[in-house]
């Protein structure tokens, strides 16, 4: 794998509550040099990184239902429809893993499924948060999310009690069957972490540490 390749599997983060628009502006210099596949920012920042990032390769991601994804009815919809307006070309929705786990399911597949159809031509992840489902659960939720249209499944948001694992990538993978991506996210803050995600089967990873990943696989290749 090559450095060009590598950067164009990762959504470099920022989703801090903190963040300011120089850290946004920076982050979208670094991107757009770099060549990542999107920076993933909240909400507000969307059309500061579409105006920074138009005529580079490095698109616009940004999340709706963050961090929980217990919303009312229409709320990440809404979300999602205005960051797309925006210009946003990637939305990470955050599955309602309350009534997901109190068995409402249908409930939830049915906000996925507007969402993924509002935004049509907008590529959708569905994080479902999974550190806090089985294996069971897990595979379940992927299956729903591949019902939906859901263009990636997604392991984490980072704020919840666990990030991405090896074991996760791999059983959404297999829950996948090819029909849908996954996307790790949560906790990947280094060159190794980052390439046992790409070798279990992630095609995207997310992480606030996308600079750092880079200047790591550098430092390596210059050393051989």
């Amino acid at each position: 794998m090559d450095a060009k390749t590598l950067a164009g599997l990762i959504d470099s983060t920022m989703l801090a509550a903190a963040a300011t628009e120089d850290d946004i502006r920076a982050l979208a210099v670094d991107a757009a040099r770099r060549g990542f596949a999107t920076v993933c920012v909240p909400p507000c920042h969307v059309p500061l990184a579409v105006r920074l990032l138009d005529g580079s390769g490095t698109r616009v991601c940004t999340v709706a239902g963050f961090p929980f994804g217990y919303q009312g009815p229409g709320v990440k919809l809404m979300e999602a429809t205005a960051a797309c307006g925006e210009g946003a070309s990637e939305i990470d929705m955050v599955m309602n893993v309350s009534l997901f786990r109190s068995g409402n399911v249908a409930t939830v597949a049915r906000e996925i499924g507007s969402v993924v159809k509002a935004v049509a031509g907008a590529v959708v992840k569905v994080i479902i948060e999974a550190a806090l489902l089985t294996d069971a659960q897990k595979a379940e939720a992927c299956a729903m999310a591949v019902a939906q249209g859901a263009h990636f499944v997604k392991t984490s948001t980072g704020f919840g009690p666990g990030g991405a694992t090896v074991a996760d990538v791999r059983l959404l993978v297999k829950a996948g069957g090819g029909k849908t991506k996954v996307k790790a996210a949560g906790g990947i803050r280094d060159l190794d972490t980052t390439l046992a995600m790409i070798n279990a089967g992630a095609q995207r990873i997310g992480t606030s540490s996308a600079a750092g990943i880079m200047d790591e696989f550098a430092a390596a290749a210059g050393n051989q």
